[in-house]
């Protein structure tokens, strides 16, 4: 049994080292290049593998927000587009001091007041020198979120299409107007 116990372990081990080798994450894009913990969860979300060939929508939520309602534009988004091959990825932040110190609360926002099904991520900045690694790439492609649910929309290569701002609603304008746009064109 203790053969096979170290065995298994083992195995495990590999097959980390193997998918976190750089052959393995070859064809990542250095912008998806990223790994966070999701929301009030010990998960952790690649961006690389979870978008790879996937159009994608980075947004910067807060719970306490005026814009805090789109999560039900986003969901429904998400809902609408995700087996054509689209997805979402929400990251709470207080960056503009509109998001609870409680990651719990934070929780029950997304998943229980708004329904939220796609990825959200564990609270982080999104602004200045302390912003995570993705949001410090955002900004310099696309400018940096000016406010909470600022819009980043990439390829399906990797690449920032466009940002958007907290105004821009998720449904019937530019945005998912973009979205359809890069879900129809061919895949790289």
């Amino acid at each position: 049994m203790r053969i096979a116990t170290t065995l298994t372990v083992t195995l495990f081990t590999l097959a980390g080292l193997l998918a976190a080798s750089p052959a393995a994450r070859a064809d990542c894009n250095n912008l998806l290049d990223y790994q966070s913990r999701r929301l009030h969860s010990e998960q952790t979300l690649d961006l690389c593998s979870h978008a790879r060939g996937k159009v994608l929508l980075v947004v910067n939520t807060a719970s306490q927000c005026g814009f805090t309602p789109q999560f039900k534009g986003l969901e429904s988004l998400y809902q609408r587009y995700r087996d054509d091959g689209f997805t979402v990825v929400g990251f709470p932040s207080d960056d503009f001091r509109q998001e609870y110190a409680d990651e719990q609360k934070t929780a029950s926002v997304c998943f229980i007041n708004y329904g939220v099904t796609f990825p959200m991520m564990s609270a982080s900045a999104v602004t200045g020198a302390n912003a995570n690694t993705l949001f410090r790439a955002l900004a310099e492609k696309a400018g940096p979120p000016r406010w909470n649910f600022h819009k980043y929309l990439i390829g399906r290569d990797g690449t920032v299409i466009a940002a958007f701002p907290s105004s821009e609603k998720p449904l019937g304008g530019a945005l998912e107007t973009q979205i359809r746009a890069a879900l129809e064109a061919p895949a790289p």
